[in-house]
């Protein structure tokens, strides 16, 4: 599903550039030079409506960066170990804030993350700060589980006795 959304995004992107390419080639055709003033007047008036009608939509299509890449994979790795997941995630954390940060720096992903454009550079901050976030919380459910199976097993383990 994820793949037919972003193809059908970028139908879209083609659709909205083949429509702006022949609104600007109606107005530009030799047919506008041999209807009447008045005609050609209104034909422009609605090719610029129509054309600034269809620059109000916009529809795009990115491709992953480097440094999104680094993060999915770190992602990945998450599930695998939670605890080098973190250590990682706030080194990567560490090289996109101007901060002194509390541990080391990746600097590979630093030279990226410098890289890229500003706005990307607050995204990336932005979902590393939610991905640190999202692993503290799992830490705590993961550690209120824990707790609660042994408070579960102590309980059969007292029945028993």
């Amino acid at each position: 599903r994820v793949e037919a959304f972003r193809d059908a995004a970028s139908a879209m992107e083609q659709e909205k550039e083949t429509l702006l390419e022949m609104i600007h080639n109606i107005q530009n055709s030799q047919d506008m030079r041999h209807i009447s003033e008045g005609e050609r007047e209104e034909l422009n008036l609605t090719a610029n409506r129509l054309m600034g009608r269809t620059l109000t939509v916009e529809v795009s299509v990115e491709t992953i960066r480097n440094a999104q890449q680094m993060i999915d994979e770190i992602v990945n790795k998450l599930l695998d170990d939670l605890e080098d997941a973190k250590i990682r995630l706030m080194s990567l954390y560490g090289a996109c804030t101007s901060d002194v940060p509390a541990g080391p720096i990746d600097q590979k992903f630093q030279s990226v993350v410098i890289g890229c454009a500003i706005e990307d550079q607050k995204k990336i901050k932005r979902r590393l700060e939610t991905l640190l976030r999202n692993l503290e919380n799992s830490e705590k459910s993961i550690t209120l589980l824990e707790h609660q199976k042994s408070s579960v097993r102590q309980s059969c383990n007292s029945k028993q006795d």
